[in-house]
C-alpha cells in the first residue's frame, strides 16, 4: 500500500489542522461514513507512528496508516487530493 498526499492537501492540512514541522497525520478507520468499505470511513489524528502499513513524507510532515487498519483499504493505495468547491480533502482509493 502507498499513500500518495497533493501539494493542495498538504496545503488544506496546514492551514486547517495547523499541522507542523515534524507533525504526523494517521488516517485512521472509524465507523460510520460512507468510504471503500461500507459502514466505515477515514478518520484523522496526529497520532505518532508505532507500526505503520504505509507511511509517506510530504514537506516536513510524515502521513501514515497503522497495521491494524490497512483491511480497510482492501490491497488499495490511498491518494489524497483536495476538492476546491467543498475546501476539503478527498480520497481516492486506487487498487494496487
Amino acid at each position: 500500500m502507498e499513500i500518495t498526499i497533493t501539494d493542495e492537501a498538504l496545503r488544506w492540512f496546514r492551514d486547517e489542522m495547523d499541522i507542523g514541522p515534524g507533525d504526523n497525520v494517521r488516517f485512521r478507520v472509524r465507523y460510520g461514513g460512507a468510504g471503500l468499505q461500507p459502514g466505515f470511513s477515514l478518520g484523522l489524528s496526529g497520532d505518532a507512528p508505532e507500526s505503520p502499513a504505509a507511511s509517506t513524507k510530504q514537506g516536513d510532515v510524515t502521513f501514515f496508516v497503522e497495521d491494524d487498519d490497512e483491511w480497510y483499504f482492501d490491497g488499495h493505495d490511498l491518494v489524497v487530493g483536495y476538492d476546491e468547491q467543498l475546501d476539503e480533502p478527498e480520497y481516492r482509493y486506487e487498487k494496487a
